[in-house]
């Protein structure tokens, strides 16, 4: 299909390309919540989600991971104590991944998140920082 792309002239041939380009990128794969994990989460609150007392929340068990999907997606968007915010590493729709396999694994039933849900919580860093109830340790 590309041979037949750079055979095109002009614009018709960029448009090709471009509307190829974005179905291809409209079939994506969605973000591997358990992959996020370990690369942004489990050095903190361990592989299993146990934490480290004293340190790090144990995620496992916990009900404010299993809570009001927004307040938990504004502690990962702002942080919180110790714990780094991920509004500028992650995507709304990789932190939806990520906190949709935390509150579905190690003994949490709790339903998924979408980007939408955490697109609603993008709110002012003061605003997360105000509530002591949340984590403790973050």
């Amino acid at each position: 299909m590309l041979l037949k792309v750079r055979s095109l002239n002009g614009a018709l041939g960029w448009a090709l390309f471009g509307a190829l380009a974005l179905a291809g990128a409209a079939h994506a794969e969605p973000p591997d919540g358990a992959m996020i994990f370990k690369q942004n989460c489990a050095a903190c609150h361990q592989p299993q989600g146990q934490g480290v007392p004293g340190a790090f929340p144990a995620l496992a068990g916990n009900t404010f991971v299993q809570g009001d999907p927004q307040t938990v997606a504004k502690v990962l968007l702002n942080g919180r104590g110790g714990m780094p915010n991920f509004r500028e590493d992650l995507t709304n729709d990789q932190i939806a991944a990520v906190l949709s396999y935390v509150r579905a694994s190690w003994g949490n039933h709790a339903p998924p998140l979408t980007a939408a849900t955490v697109a609603g919580a993008l709110g002012g860093k003061d605003a997360a920082h105000k509530d002591t109830s949340v984590l403790p340790y973050h």
